[in-house]
C-alpha cells in the first residue's frame, strides 16, 4: 500500500539517493520542499540546475569554478611554489577554513581504490605531474585522508614526483585538539609520537 502520491514518492526517492540521507531524512526533506512557497521551490530547483550547468573544473588545479580560473589560482597573493594535493573539492574548503595555508591546490577528484575499480588513470594525477614539470614548484603537500586508499594514493604520487626533485610532504597525524589519549587508537598514538615537535 502506497502512503504518498507518486510524485511525492519520487521526490523522497531522489533525496534518499543523496549520500548520508536515509529514508526518514529523505521524507523530512521532501515534506519540507512541499511546504515551501512555489517561488522558493522553483528557486531551489533552479539553483541545482544552475550549479550543474555552470560549475566546471579549474583548468589549472581541477577545483570547482564557475568558469575560467578558480579564485585561488587567479589570486596573485597565493604562493605558487607550494601545491596542496587533496582528494576532492570539499577538502579545499576544509583547509581554507583553517586560514593557515597560503599556497595553491590540486584536486584529484578521488583516490586510488582497486576495490572500487578506481585506478591512477581515473583521477587527476597527470595534470598534477604536468604542473610540477612546467611550474616552479618547490613543495607538494599530500593531504589525502589517512586511510588505506588515501595513503596508497599519497605514496603512489610521491614516487611519481621523485624525478622532479621537489619536496613531498604529508600532513601530520596525531591526537585531535580536545581529544583524550585514553580514547586514541594504537595507530594514531604511534603517528602522534613519530610526528612530535619541540616546544
Amino acid at each position: 500500500m502506497e502512503y504518498f502520491p507518486a510524485p511525492l514518492e519520487k521526490l523522497v526517492e531522489q533525496f534518499a539517493r543523496l549520500p548520508g540521507i536515509g529514508g526518514k531524512s529523505a521524507q523530512r526533506l521532501a515534506f519540507h520542499v512541499l511546504g515551501l512557497p512555489m517561488e522558493e521551490a522553483e528557486e531551489f530547483a533552479n539553483a541545482i540546475l544552475d550549479a550543474k550547468r555552470n560549475v566546471t573544473c579549474c583548468p589549472v588545479c581541477q577545483n570547482f569554478t564557475a568558469g575560467g580560473l578558480c579564485p585561488v589560482c587567479a589570486s596573485p597573493k597565493r604562493d605558487s611554489k607550494t601545491i596542496c594535493v587533496v582528494a576532492n573539492p570539499r577538502d579545499v574548503a576544509a583547509i581554507e577554513r583553517s586560514r593557515e595555508y597560503n599556497g595553491r591546490y590540486h584536486v584529484l577528484h578521488g583516490v586510488i581504490s582497486p576495490m572500487n575499480h578506481v585506478g591512477p588513470d581515473d583521477i587527476a594525477i597527470r595534470p598534477l605531474l604536468d604542473r610540477v614539470a612546467k611550474e616552479d614548484v618547490e613543495e607538494v603537500i599530500m593531504a589525502t585522508n589517512p586511510d588505506t586508499e588515501g595513503e596508497a594514493t599519497a605514496m603512489y604520487i610521491a614516487r611519481l614526483l621523485k624525478p622532479f626533485q621537489v619536496r613531498v610532504t604529508r600532513l601530520a597525524y596525531g591526537i585531535p585538539v580536545g581529544g583524550h589519549l585514553e580514547f586514541a587508537d594504537d595507530a594514531t598514538l604511534m603517528r602522534a609520537l613519530e610526528g612530535r615537535q619541540e616546544l
